[in-house]
This record gives structure tokens, C-alpha cells and sequence, in this order.
């Protein structure tokens, strides 16, 4: 495998490179909102629709299945075909989904929306990273990844407030339609920069290859045994939350042997003299290793805490869908402006961004521990979230994007989308798995106690996840410097 200077020395960054940038910030915040904003829904779903709660459940864990699924093998068919045309694939899928899940009359049609939604974004997100790998460089490529982290903030701390306030304006029968049909008119934006401003070819095939060549260099075999190996992890972790049998479980150690199955075929693949799906020396690669397993552990604990916190404040404390919204907003503020700022400074401060990012993650759960307890016992007031959880938004910007720049850095291009897609299945199977056993957590503790001792439970766990993930970024850090100074 070439190394990562190489790679980067292939292409040289392209003249339009900030327009493209200018589309793929519009797409994230489309997939995002359309992920983060249905969260606060799902009470107006099961009432406008007469859905069940295991219905529900699938209405939200379609999505998060073909997203996970197909990552992958899009970031690989995005490296080979050309990233823009697969771009624009996926934009126009999720709109197309995005309409039909508004329409919908009835909770399989919602479903099935849900899934190809989940299709459409997992085609277009691994696309997003490679293209910022390929047209951005240095510094340009950290100010680039740290405003894609400010987008990433933004959308998923808009969305529970845009989510609570067209429902609050739309009714609670059909609000909720609000939430896909606001995705329409964003997908057609993106839709319309993309064609205008996307470098041509769209569409490619590499250089001196038939298509028939192109297309082995898919992998199919690889793509279809790494794809149904996520599938048999995912599915016991979300079917968990739906209680529906115990019997998924079973899954896992199916999940875990197609794994291996799909570990040696790639070897094998390799060794017969084509290009696999995904390169495994890229594991060798410490800062590709460390950083996947650090933003995998990370996504594994903080993405509960807002679960857990719409929890607390809708069915806990009473309070309305825009009101549980409103409580995520300055977190998102915070974690765009630390996200800008660390992506700026990324390459000169390295690991050190990402660590200071998790102590100040630690700091603002510590903080809404404090305040929920105090809230408990009559002191103080539940708004004060406001302001510890911003320090939870802080630490989120500076470890999201700067960890993608630090983790993709010497990755050769020819893999930069399957890398990417890597990182983020990676992130996808953390927040499954978490959000099914930090619930779960919380869900043992309530009927011993209450709402207050329930969420301290869960961010009690989640702090210890992020702690796991601080220890893999401070082992790096300290390889890092020993690297730099030349010690042994």
C-alpha cells in the first residue's frame, strides 16, 4: 500500500474546491437533520399513524440499518467510480425518501421510506469525507474537516428544536410529516450546486480500466460478506430497545464469524492480485487504528446522552417536544464554534485538540449530574442544562472532525472513501450497541428510584465509556511525541 504522502501527492487540490465544499456542508445538514429531528417525533408518528411500539421502533432503526450497511461498500464504489456521481446518487434517493416518508399513509410505507432514506445517506456521507481527502490539503484540510464538524453540530442540535416546532405548528397528528417534507426543499439545493458545481467527469472509471475491471475492484463478495456481517451486529442491539424476542442475540456470534469470513477473503482477494474493498494494511497505519477505535468508543457512550435527555425531560419532568429541543441548542452553538477553532489548529496542536476535547465532554456530564441531582431535591432548576451541556458541545467539536483529519491523514486516496466509510460503521455499531445497554441501564435503575437516579446511572456509563476512548487518544498522543523527538 502507498503511503500517505504518496497518495496525497496524486491529485492536486482543485480550483473549485471551496464550492464543493459549499454542497457537501448542504447534504450533511440535510442527512443529519433528517436523522436527529425524527427523535422528537416519534410520539406524533404512533398517534397520526396508529402505529405500534414495535413499528415505532422500526421507523427509527430502518434508517440507522441501511445507513450502516452500505457505507462501506459506497465509500469503495465512490474511490472508483468517481465520489460526485455517487454524491448526487445518494441526494436524490433521500429526498425521493424524504417525500414518500411525508406522504405516508400508514407505518410500513413509513418504514420502508425510513430504510431507503438510510440507503440514500449511507451513499452520500462516505463521499463527503473522500472528497474533502481529495480536494483539500495541509491546513486547508483540517479548516475544511473542522467546518464540516461546525455543519455536523449545528444539524443535530437544530434538528430536536426544528422537529419540536413544526410539530408544535403542524399539529401532533400531522406534524410530524413536516419533519421529512422539510428535507425536500434542502435535497433539491444540494441537488442543483452539486450539478452546477461538481467537477467533471461525474461519472469515471480509472484510468487505463474497462468497466468490467472497474467493476471487480467492487469486491462484490466482500462488499456483500461485510454487509451482512454489520447487519447481524447491528440488528440484536436495536431490536434490544423494541423487546421483541431474545432470540437476536444470536445474531451476534453469526455477526462476529462473517466478519472473519470477510477479514480472509480480503486477504485472499488481495493476494490473487486485486483491489479489495478495503485494504486491511490500513490497520497497520497507527493513527488510522487508534483514531477508528477512539471515535468508535466515543460514539458509543455520548451519543446516549441525548436519548437519554429527551427521556428525562418529556416523560420525567413533563415537559414538550420544542421544549426537549430547546435544551441541545447552545450545545450545538458550542460545538460548531470549537469544531471551526480546532479545525484550524488541528495540524499544529494534533491529539492534544482531541484530548482536551473528551475532558471537557467528562466536565459537562460531571456538571449535569450536579444539576439534575440538585433539580431532584428541590435546588436549582433543570434549565441550567443549558449551560453544562454547552461543555458537552465543546468537547464534541473539538474530537468529531479533528479525530477524522488526525485518523485519515495518511490514508492513500485510492482509499480514502472505504476508509471513511470504515470510521463512520465503526461510529454506527458504537451508537447502536450503546443506546440499546446505557438505556437499558437507566431503564434497571427506574422503577428502583426515579428519573433523576435513572439518568445519573446512564451518564455515569457513558463517562466511563468516554474515559476508555480518552486512554486510546492519550496512548497515541504519547507515541506521537515519543515519534517526534525520535526516542525509543
Amino acid at each position: 500500500m502507498r503511503s500517505g504522502h504518496e497518495a496525497r501527492g496524486a491529485a492536486e487540490p482543485g480550483p473549485d474546491r471551496w464550492r464543493v465544499l459549499a454542497v457537501l456542508l448542504v447534504a450533511v445538514f440535510m442527512s443529519l437533520v433528517g436523522v436527529s429531528i425524527v427523535n422528537v417525533g416519534l410520539p406524533s408518528i404512533q398517534q397520526g399513524l396508529g402505529a405500534s411500539q414495535a413499528q415505532i421502533q422500526w421507523v427509527l432503526s430502518g434508517y440507522a440499518l441501511t445507513f450502516g450497511v452500505v457505507l462501506v461498500a459506497a465509500g469503495r464504489a465512490g474511490d472508483i467510480f468517481g465520489r460526485g456521481f455517487l454524491f448526487i446518487l445518494g441526494v436524490v434517493i433521500f429526498t425521493l425518501a424524504s417525500l414518500a416518508a411525508g406522504f405516508a399513509g400508514d407505518p410500513v410505507v413509513l418504514t420502508v421510506a425510513r430504510f431507503v432514506q438510510g440507503l440514500g445517506s449511507g451513499l452520500l456521507n462516505p463521499q463527503g469525507v473522500g472528497m474533502i481527502q481529495q480536494y483539500f490539503r495541509g491546513p486547508e484540510r483540517g479548516r475544511a474537516f473542522g467546518m464540516f464538524g461546525s455543519m455536523v453540530g449545528i444539524s443535530v442540535g437544530v434538528g430536536p428544536l426544528l422537529g419540536g416546532l413544526l410539530i408544535h405548528l403542524g399539529g401532533t397528528a400531522d406534524g410530524w410529516r413536516w419533519m421529512f417534507f422539510v428535507n425536500v426543499p434542502v435535497g433539491l439545493l444540494a441537488l442543483a450546486l452539486a450539478l452546477a458545481w461538481f467537477p467533471r467527469p461525474l461519472l469515471k472509471l480509472p484510468r487505463g480500466r474497462t468497466a468490467g475491471k472497474a467493476l471487480s475492484e467492487l469486491d462484490p463478495v466482500g462488499a456483500l460478506l461485510l454487509g451482512l456481517a454489520v447487519l447481524a451486529l447491528l440488528l440484536p442491539f436495536i431490536e434490544a430497545r423494541a423487546a421483541v424476542s431474545a432470540w437476536w442475540w444470536a445474531l451476534l456470534p453469526v455477526g462476529a464469524a462473517l466478519l472473519l469470513v470477510w477479514v480472509r477473503w480480503e486477504r485472499r482477494y488481495k493476494a490473487g492480485g486485486h483491489s479489495p474493498m478495503v485494504d486491511l494494511a490500513i490497520f497497520r497505519v497507527r493513527s488510522f487504528s487508534y483514531g477508528s477505535t477512539l471515535i468508535g468508543l466515543y460514539f458509543l457512550g455520548v451519543t446516549s446522552v441525548w436519548v437519554l435527555l429527551a427521556l428525562y425531560m418529556q416523560q420525567g419532568l413533563g415537559h414538550t417536544a420544542l421544549e426537549s429541543g430547546l435544551i441541545g441548542l447552545p450545545n450545538a452553538l458550542a460545538s460548531a464554534l470549537a469544531a471551526n477553532w480546532a479545525g484550524r489548529h488541528v495540524l499544529r496542536l494534533g491529539r492534544k485538540v482531541v484530548v482536551g476535547g473528551m475532558l471537557s465532554v467528562l466536565l459537562g456530564l460531571a456538571l449535569s449530574v450536579l444539576v439534575i441531582e440538585l433539580q431532584d431535591h428541590g435546588i436549582g432548576s433543570e434549565w441550567w442544562l443549558l449551560a453544562t451541556l454547552a461543555f458537552v458541545g465543546l468537547g464534541q467539536g473539538a474530537v468529531v472532525s479533528p479525530n477524522q483529519t488526525l485518523t485519515l491523514a495518511e490514508v492513500p486516496l485510492e482509499y480514502a472513501g472505504s476508509s471513511g466509510g470504515i470510521m463512520q460503521t465503526g461510529q454506527r455499531i458504537g451508537t447502536s450497541i450503546g443506546i440499546a445497554v446505557i438505556t437499558a441501564v437507566s431503564f434497571t435503575v427506574l422503577p428502583r428510584s426515579d428519573w433523576a437516579q435513572a439518568i445519573t446511572a446512564g451518564f455515569g456509563l457513558i463517562g466511563l465509556i468516554i474515559l476508555c476512548a480518552l486512554a486510546v487518544g492519550v496512548v497515541d498522543l504519547r507515541h506521537r511525541r515519543r515519534d517526534s523527538t525520535g526516542t525509543a
